[in-house]
């Protein structure tokens, strides 16, 4: 495929669509037809149907004018090119390669797993690699509440954990997806098993070392199942309605509906070419669905949960500084119902900053509606870096817990490079630590709630000792 450019927008003129059902999906399950045109325009199918005079708007049945979302107006400008590619993939199903191209060989019957606090990136991704190079998906960690949507969503069945799969083949060869960083491996993986790695993130520190030659596929895309989507539609593969669709979930997932700074023209051809292939007619609906689905399980989520649901780690050594910075991320439609609880959040901050020995701690609260960044500081540490890192954020609360990062939300684009930079640049601890922002005292160890249908984990009592509370950041 030759480098995306975006194509010609789609005309809606002469063309008549019936009244769809409020889904994303339509109940029909042919993609072409001997008029020359398609009815899910790549997703695109009931902005059009909607579309208001001026080509740009949505009217409802209920007189309610709103503009086309970026996502809409994305699959639109390439739904020509998008029907174009789908149509040319041969009309059958095609899971396994069949023709001598270059599949490489040691990841077919390979185990393609993602990363522990496993995403939908991480599992879609694994399950469409498992269907194009003809191997088994698996989970390194249990599934979030956007994944299980995605899964019933699509139909697609819930892959099993690594643990069962190596309990009935310890030796399987492994295929790493959406990390390659060993401290985001799930610890049962026996490191000299890999083969393979699959990725679109940057080579930063404890990246997996092997002493033979393996498959590597990294890409500066938004998202590795765009890669995957990527190679199907090279080697003439048609992933299934179900692969297809657990792709296009997971690069809206990774992408924020195609709006976060690390999507590229590669993640927006490839959404609309997913659409299509999986018969999406409106992707703002299914967008909407899923995001809903991943915001109502974090607003549940303890204070445990919101920060080690999605924190990552990495390590550092300049002349001043040398250790390792944790960095939490949730996403959210409503990033007031977190913040409310920062009481609670910091002193989880500090609980899980001394229990992972990270030298710093940040939790980051992304709001994937109006893209905006709120940054928690638990400490004078964090502090210090924080105004080293973004020094055009202002500290919006008189504790100076809370920093206001403005647009930025990504954490791979946005964050850790700034973070990078300000170490690299001479940044060193503070050497006054100034007076604790939390009540230390009152943090526990962390038990699972009986009493919680969701089994959620929860602090109780005390495991600090005297000099962490003294010296805890």
């Amino acid at each position: 495929m030759s480098p995306p450019t975006s194509s010609p927008k789609s005309k809606a003129g002469g063309v008549s669509f019936a009244s769809v059902q409020k889904r994303a999906r339509s109940d029909s399950h042919s993609t072409c037809h001997s008029l020359g045109h398609h009815d899910h325009h790549a997703g695109g199918a009931e902005a059009l149907r909607l579309t208001g005079p001026d080509g740009q708007t949505k009217i409802y049945d209920d007189g309610i004018v709103r503009k086309r979302t970026n996502i809409e107006n994305v699959v639109l400008d390439r739904g020509d090119a998008a029907h174009q590619i789908a149509q040319a993939l041969p009309k059958e199903i095609t899971m396994v390669p069949k023709v001598d191209l270059f599949l490489p060989e040691a990841l077919k019957d390979a185990i393609f797993v993602g990363h522990i606090v496993t995403d939908l990136d991480s599992v879609g991704g694994a399950i469409a690699a498992a269907a194009l190079y003809g191997g088994k998906a698996a989970l390194a960690s249990e599934i979030n509440s956007e994944t299980a949507f995605a899964l019933k969503e699509w139909g697609v069945e819930k892959p099993p954990t690594i643990e069962e799969v190596l309990k009935e083949n310890p030796d399987a060869n492994i295929c790493l997806v959406d990390h390659q960083q060993t401290s985001q491996m799930n610890p049962n993986i026996n490191p000299d098993n890999v083969v393979g790695v699959i990725d679109h993130h940057a080579l930063q520190s404890k990246t997996i070392v092997t002493d033979r030659p393996i498959y590597i596929d990294i890409r500066p895309w938004g998202s590795m199942s765009t890669i995957i989507a990527h190679t199907f539609l090279t080697h003439q593969r048609r992933p299934s309605m179900g692969v297809a669709g657990m792709m296009l979930c997971a690069i809206l997932s990774d992408t924020l509906n195609l709006q976060g700074p690390t999507t590229t023209e590669w993640d927006r051809l490839v959404v609309a070419v997913l659409s299509e292939i999986a018969q999406v007619d409106d992707i703002q609906f299914l967008a909407t669905q899923q995001f809903k689905a991943k915001s109502k399980e974090l607003a549940g989520l303890s204070a445990h949960g919101l920060v080690n649901g999605d924190q990552k780690a990495f390590s550092f050594k300049t002349e001043k500084f040398q250790g390792d910075v944790g960095f939490a991320v949730v996403e959210t439609t409503d990033d007031a119902v977190i913040i409310d609880r920062l009481d609670e959040l910091l002193p989880e901050i500090v609980a899980c900053k001394k229990e992972k020995e990270v030298s710093a701690l940040f939790l980051a609260v992304v709001n994937i509606v109006s893209l905006k960044g709120t940054l928690l500081l638990c400490g004078p540490t964090e502090l210090s870096l924080a105004k080293v890192a973004f020094p055009d954020c202002t500290i919006t609360n008189e504790t100076s817990t809370i920093m206001d990062l403005g647009k930025r939300v990504s954490r791979k684009k946005d964050y850790i490079p700034a973070i990078t930079q300000a170490i690299k640049s001479g940044w060193s601890k503070p050497m006054t630590r100034g007076k604790s922002t939390v009540d230390i005292a009152s943090l526990g160890k962390l038990e699972v709630d009986p009493l919680d249908p969701h089994q959620r984990v929860v602090r109780r009592g005390s495991v600090l000792t005297p000099s962490h509370i003294s010296n805890h950041t």
